[in-house]
């Protein structure tokens, strides 16, 4: 009998502006190569994605800046001018896979600059009936063991987002165990994306967490609320955690994270071209003759 279910892959591409990476003034790191290299990248990023797509008998879309989009940022810049594009493109992707899953019954996400390295299907290899499919960050969290009085982070780190999480869970009365979860590839069903209902009083989500930043409870150190900001993982994994929706890890060949590893292993369907190191990812992607 024909699987009848239908499937998209999809991936967003907008570029961010400089300055709007990170909240200012934790970090004067800036991005500035970035936007450069995706336009480099553009067409074969996204005909890998749409070859990968079309090899697999699924749809595929690439969302980019249009009116939805411009709709969707104004929000954010009329209501909450503190939350940076970075941040807002990345609660956009989650916007989409809501909006997909009006249609659509198994949904997988790539973010652009993820390379498909294999023509086996990821709705096949993973059963997604067993919950939403994301990776596990949680080895980062504070890896060097530092004590938290002196921890320092990015409000992008794992270690951020880990505490930020939490302190969400515990000031809506759930259990603080919470894992750190990178949504640079999600395979979801339509039902898991209801139950998760990432957007269900949002505005009070987002309230949490300006009033964790601003206001000391007595809970955590200065240095840890300095941590806490708008960001589209934190949510997610508070909202996988305060929903009970189930969810399973990607291995490391499904989301290999290309970064300070400067290798691709030979058995990575997915690559998550972190450092942006597209030249590698290509050569892999050649000898795969894919």
């Amino acid at each position: 009998m024909a699987d009848r279910m239908k499937k998209i892959i999809y991936s967003l591409w907008i570029e961010i502006p400089p300055g709007q990476f990170y909240m200012a003034p934790k970090t004067g790191v800036e991005k500035t190569q970035t936007s450069k290299l995706f336009k480099d990248n553009y067409n074969r990023l996204k005909e890998a994605h749409q070859k990968y797509a079309k090899n697999i008998g699924v749809d595929y879309k690439l969302f980019e800046y249009d009116e939805n989009y411009e709709k969707y940022y104004n929000f954010f810049r009329i209501n909450y001018p503190e939350i940076n594009e970075y941040s807002i493109v990345n609660f956009y992707k989650i916007h989409i896979l809501n909006e997909l899953a009006k249609e659509y019954d198994e949904i997988l996400f790539l973010d652009f600059d993820v390379i498909p390295l294999t023509n086996e299907s990821f709705f096949d290899k993973w059963d997604l009936s067993k919950g939403i499919c994301v990776y596990n960050n949680n080895t980062h969290v504070n890896a060097r063991n530092i004590p938290l009085h002196k921890l320092n982070h990015t409000d992008r780190s794992p270690t951020a987002k880990y505490y930020n999480a939490q302190a969400m869970l515990i000031a809506t009365g759930h259990s603080p165990e919470c894992d750190v979860i990178n949504t640079g590839i999600i395979g979801a069903k339509k039902e898991h994306i209801e139950q998760l209902n990432y957007f269900d009083n949002f505005k009070d989500t987002l309230d949490l967490m300006t009033r964790l930043r601003q206001e000391d409870d007595g809970m955590y150190l200065p240095n840890i609320r300095n941590m806490f900001a708008y960001d589209n993982e934190t949510v997610f994994s508070y909202k996988l955690k305060s929903t009970n929706t189930p969810y399973q890890w990607l291995d490391k060949q499904w989301h290999f994270f290309f970064d300070k590893v400067w290798y691709i292993p030979k058995l990575t369907k997915l690559v998550h071209c972190i450092n942006k190191e597209f030249d590698v990812a290509w050569d892999r992607y050649e000898k795969n003759n894919l």
